[in-house]
């Protein structure tokens, strides 16, 4: 990409705040050992988070930042989706590139039941916008990939996670 257009996004992510316009972008299929490997997490509490783990689940990854106002307007719905999707292989994860101790902050002053996690190599994901949110099929192919926010917790959000729960291809 030449220097025009990268500035010229900067531009636009600078005067939008850390919010997009929600595009869903069709995800390619990632396989788990170039999309889950890829991915580098640590806990609250400096353990790694394998992502190959939770492998037969699905997995929901938020990219988010605690100064996103769009980030943190969203964690609510999420909040609501986690909370109706309890009986479901789904895990819930909410990372951010913030120092731990700043997610740590962040999660004591919110009443949230998140598994927050660190994220250590954002720039290597090519995330361009927060919050971004990841869905890993059971199978561990990236099938959702989207900038922006939504309500997680509406009929047709929690019918696609529903959909991508049950995925056998």
């Amino acid at each position: 990409m030449n220097s025009f257009l990268k500035i010229l996004m900067i531009s636009a992510f600078v005067l939008s705040g850390c919010k997009m316009d929600n595009k869903t972008k069709p995800a390619k299929q990632n396989t788990t050992d170039d999309l889950i490997h890829q991915i580098q997490l640590i806990d609250l509490n400096n353990q790694v988070v394998r992502l190959e783990e939770y492998k037969g689940k699905t997995i929901f990854i938020n990219f988010w930042a605690s100064w996103c106002k769009p980030c943190v307007e969203e964690m609510p719905s999420i909040e609501k989706a986690q909370t109706m999707m309890t009986d479901k292989e789904i895990i819930f994860l909410l990372a951010s590139s913030e120092v731990v101790e700043e997610i740590k902050e962040f999660s004591k002053n919110h009443n949230y039941t998140f598994k927050y996690v660190h994220l250590e190599n954002g720039e290597k994901l090519n995330i361009q916008a927060l919050p971004t949110t990841f869905i890993i099929n059971p199978k561990g192919s990236l099938v959702f990939s989207e900038m922006g926010s939504r309500n997680w917790s509406e009929t047709a959000n929690i019918n696609l996670l529903k959909n991508i729960i049950n995925q056998h291809d």
